[in-house]
């Protein structure tokens, strides 16, 4: 292989490079991972592997549909129900659109329109939903409802968000770290913040890509206990390091990602004046970026408010979170038709 410019080209000729940062280059490769049928609860169930087939998946379509303009009806004649008991700008407009995208058709369900636990049994609702649609998609308040509708349901479910993970965002995430750096593996990450539902995610799938986690949160904030003990477990078995502190620019210090999420969740608004001042010094600077390595960047998966990380970073040209809104689409996208269908990439295989 020759490397052009941050590229890999295959010596088999320049007509075959592909215009996408970190790709091998070549005949696409074939990929043993099958997931059709699966739910997708929690990246604490998916291996390394699986994990690596739904970002090249995901890479695959953007690539193909947005810089190719490629019509991909892989969806087409199939539904999906989208359960909101929570709102949402980004999940809501990326499974949506993104399914329509692929010939689809989303029925956007908030709590207001179906009986999800009230009228209706959580089971019953599962079971009904198996015979009307393709796919679930809940964004809910208790992870406990999710692991009931997989149970009960004879298709896959989607974890839109639960008090407990919120894999679809770090889905994305990854992929975000991989366009901009060209790799995963052997980069560092620091979660500056509150031990929550995003970070537990991230707790549960780093090591398997081969990266260091740093977390800083506040006493009283660490993310739960055996949630901190797997992730040390996956840590030891995979190579990589974990750390957690107490203090932010310990966190920081020489990583190449900075990352923060909201203080105050949906849920949480009675508490935000203690919070605040719980949180005090946990907003992400250039004072923090000191710290981090000369080629650092910033993700929050949004809404920010500004007491978490500040203009001159959320604005700057290391800022990825507008790109990182976008890969909430193409990840989706990628989940969605992994989970549906027998669909392998053509795209050779990004570098992890």
């Amino acid at each position: 292989m020759l490397r052009f410019s941050g590229y890999l080209c295959a010596v088999m000729g320049a007509r075959n490079c592909l215009p996408v940062r970190g790709f091998c280059v070549g005949p696409p490769c074939s990929s043993s991972v099958n997931l059709k049928g699966k739910s997708f609860l929690t990246l604490k169930d998916f291996t390394s592997e699986e994990i690596k087939h739904l970002l090249w998946t995901a890479s695959d379509l953007k690539y193909r549909i947005k810089h190719k303009g490629q019509d991909l009806p892989l969806l087409q004649g199939k539904s999906i129900a989208m359960i909101f008991e929570k709102r949402s700008t980004r999940t809501r407009i990326a499974t949506e659109t993104g399914f329509a995208l692929l010939g689809g058709h989303p029925c956007f369900l908030t709590s207001k329109d179906i009986h999800l636990g009230t009228n209706e049994s959580t089971t019953d609702t599962a079971r009904v939903l198996s015979r009307l649609t393709d796919l679930v998609l809940a964004r809910v308040y208790k992870h406990s409802v999710l692991e009931e509708l997989a149970r009960e349901s004879s298709v896959p479910i989607i974890n839109g968000l639960s008090d407990l993970y919120h894999p679809i965002q770090i889905l994305a995430d990854y992929l975000t770290l991989q366009e901009h750096y060209g790799f995963l593996e052997g980069l560092k990450v620091a979660w500056i913040g509150d031990g929550n539902n995003v970070l537990n995610s991230f707790m549960m799938s780093a090591a398997k890509l081969g990266i260091h986690l740093r977390i800083a949160t506040p006493k009283g904030y660490e993310p739960d206990a055996s949630m901190t003990e797997t992730a040390k477990r996956l840590s030891k078995e995979c190579g990589t390091t974990f750390l957690l502190t107490n203090d932010p620019l310990e966190a920081a210090h020489q990583t190449n990602v900075l990352v923060t999420d909201t203080w105050v969740s949906m849920g949480m608004e009675e508490q935000k004046k203690q919070r605040l001042m719980d949180f005090s010094g946990y907003q992400i600077t250039l004072q923090t970026a000191k710290v981090a390595t000369p080629d650092w960047t910033f993700l929050h998966c949004l809404p920010r408010k500004q007491e978490e990380v500040d203009d001159e970073v959320f604005y700057s040209t290391r800022s990825l979170v507008f790109p990182e809104a976008e890969n909430r689409k193409w990840t989706i996208m990628g989940l969605m038709v992994s989970l549906l269908t027998d669909f392998s990439p053509e795209v050779p295989k990004p570098k992890f």
